[in-house]
């Protein structure tokens, strides 16, 4: 049990004195400098994603100071307010502004509100939580989105757009797992192999953002989970068969679609977005229990590289750089 005494090494971003720039560093915190919340968290594992690599490296993400970066935790409760989440309860925190807004994962403790918390299922260590971390639930996320529209295996291809990120990755594992036929898109070559051994049957090339987008294209796509947005998600959409339904849940590739409105008239496709962020409990229980059943652990153990928490900045820069692929957990203790 920790005491008002303890010592907390987090990585702190602080804002310089311009107010444009930022950096982050190891500090050492008391334990009364957490935030006032009602849940205390022993964090175990945190995850490193390209938004944290940004957070490390001075980019835009912090929208309060000072702030402890990770936009993801795992651990054990040691400490709490609330009869709903007793001590020695094991939880996840993914969203709700972490590292933007609220205090983050990147910290031996932190403090949390309850409502943010989710149970570890049994089935997931810490690290297993966080091998799938935010990327991995909100593919969940999307694909439950799809099969809620009536998607079903043998219905058409699935496509999954920035297929080589977290999100992507994982959605094509799950999408095959569930029995679709699944094509990737990616901007990146090399990525075939890699993409086929999580489950694409196809890998295709990204498309080209300058080409024209037709009103009306092929219905080639039953279903598309969509991580890059911009002109790519306005071609995808004037792809997407009758009835077919669109996931869209990143901005890599821009935030204007330009898109016409046939496909959604006369073609009645739906497009749905998929917030993570701030998604509902009953939304987060239901994708971190369909995660317990559809991930093996044998699975994450193949794509997760765990390294130690001195080592997150030297890895921020080399995820920002695009030099790693599969996930990377940070072992915060």
């Amino acid at each position: 049990m920790a005491n008002q005494s303890s010592a907390i090494k987090a990585v702190v971003i602080r804002r310089g004195e311009d107010k444009r720039r930022t950096s982050a560093a190891f500090e050492s915190l008391s334990m009364d400098a957490l935030p006032a919340h009602d849940v205390l968290v022993e964090v175990e594992f945190s995850t490193i994603n390209y938004k944290d690599g940004l957070a490390l490296t001075g980019g835009p993400i912090a929208r309060r100071f000072p702030m402890v970066a990770g936009i993801d935790l795992a651990g054990t409760i040691v400490d709490s307010a609330d009869s709903a989440w007793p001590a020695g309860t094991r939880v996840l925190v993914n969203g709700y502004g972490l590292s933007e807004t609220e205090w983050g994962g990147y910290s031996t403790y932190q403090r949390v509100k309850a409502e943010w918390l989710t149970k570890i299922p049994d089935a997931f260590t810490s690290q297993d939580a966080m091998s799938i971390g935010t990327a991995g639930y909100t593919a969940m996320l999307c694909v439950l989105e799809l099969e809620r529209a009536g998607l079903r295996p043998g219905d058409g291809k699935i496509l999954v757009t920035g297929a080589a990120g977290g999100v992507g990755s994982f959605a094509i594992a799950l999408a095959s797992q569930a029995g679709f036929e699944v094509v990737a898109s990616t901007g990146k070559p090399d990525a075939e192999p890699y993409l086929k051994g999580l489950g694409a049957s196809e890998v295709i090339a990204r498309g080209d953002a300058t080409a024209p987008i037709p009103a009306l294209g092929g219905e080639t796509w039953s279903g598309v989970v969509d991580c890059v947005g911009g002109p790519l998600l306005a071609q995808v959409i004037s792809n997407v068969r009758y009835g077919g339904c669109v996931a869209a849940c990143g901005l890599t590739g821009g935030t204007d679609v330009p898109a016409s409105i046939f496909p959604f008239i006369l073609r009645n496709v739906r497009l749905q977005g998929v917030d993570s962020v701030f998604a509902a409990r009953e939304k987060r229980v239901e994708a971190w229990s369909q995660l317990a059943q559809r991930v093996s652990r044998e699975h994450l153990a193949s794509i997760t590289t765990v390294v130690s928490f001195d080592d997150v900045f030297d890895v921020a820069t080399r995820i920002v750089k695009g030099e790693l692929s599969g996930r990377t957990v940070v072992r915060i203790k």
